[in-house]
């Protein structure tokens, strides 16, 4: 911290029992972010989403939204049913509203799934 200060705030979200009532998951939890990200007036720089189906990783996906002062990711484990999602920002933006956004859309489109973990940690 400079001064006392954070300059940056992490909100981590780890869920279990996700299971995808979308065909393309990984894509749908993609544009699902990104809709996030611009509710909450934070300008995205780049998005990407990797889709795994158990060849050379366990299946699930890996996606990021590359924000100005940051970023947003979700890595699943689609067999174990796990879901980590990670909203970083720093300057003035608030992680809150991002995760948020995306916490309410999961448990709306997903009544099963539970959140064991939602931390907010301070950086810098």
């Amino acid at each position: 911290m400079v001064g006392g200060q954070s300059r940056g705030t992490h909100v981590l979200l780890d869920y279990r029992n996700y299971s995808s009532t979308k065909e393309n998951d990984g894509w749908w939890i993609l544009d699902l972010m990104r809709q996030s990200v611009r509710k909450c007036g934070i300008r995205e720089v780049h998005s990407h989403v990797e889709i795994f189906d158990g060849d050379l990783s366990p299946p699930g996906f890996a996606a990021v939204v590359l924000i100005d002062e940051s970023h947003v990711t979700a890595h699943c484990y689609s067999e174990s049913g796990l879901l980590a999602i990670d909203v970083f920002t720093c300057g003035d933006h608030d992680p809150d509203c991002v995760a948020e956004q995306i916490h309410g859309r999961l448990v709306s489109e997903n009544g099963e799934i539970i959140l064991d973990r939602r931390q907010r940690i301070d950086r810098f």
